[in-house]
């Protein structure tokens, strides 16, 4: 793995094994589009909900060639869920943007 991943826990411990989770989805990423520059991943154990338990936060910011994406509304109690649901959403905008450089996307004429 060639992209540099850049992990900071907020409100909560620091933990090897959201570490090696964060990676193998860096990881992924990369075999599938190949060209990412840094990946920052953010986890914040947010304050406690009236109805609800503690949610975690994920927020992801992906530098590539040309762009940088950003997925920062991503909550669920289970920080491995957030996680996998933050990943998933950063694959998709990832996706797109690769389509559109190989003009797989239609632009309409104004």
């Amino acid at each position: 793995m060639k992209t540099p991943v850049h992990l900071q826990f907020r409100g909560m411990e620091e933990s090897e094994s959201l570490y090696a989770h964060a990676v193998s989805h860096v990881s992924r990423l990369e075999d599938a589009f190949g060209a990412l520059m840094s990946c920052r991943v953010s986890i914040e154990q947010l304050q406690k909900h009236r109805h609800q338990g503690r949610p975690y936060g994920v927020v992801i910011d992906l530098t590539l060639p040309g762009h940088e994406l950003t997925v920062n509304r991503i909550q669920n109690e289970d920080v491995y869920v957030a996680m996998r649901d933050a990943f998933d959403a950063i694959y998709r905008q990832l996706e797109t943007v690769v389509q559109k450089r190989r003009g797989q996307i239609k632009h309409h004429a104004s």
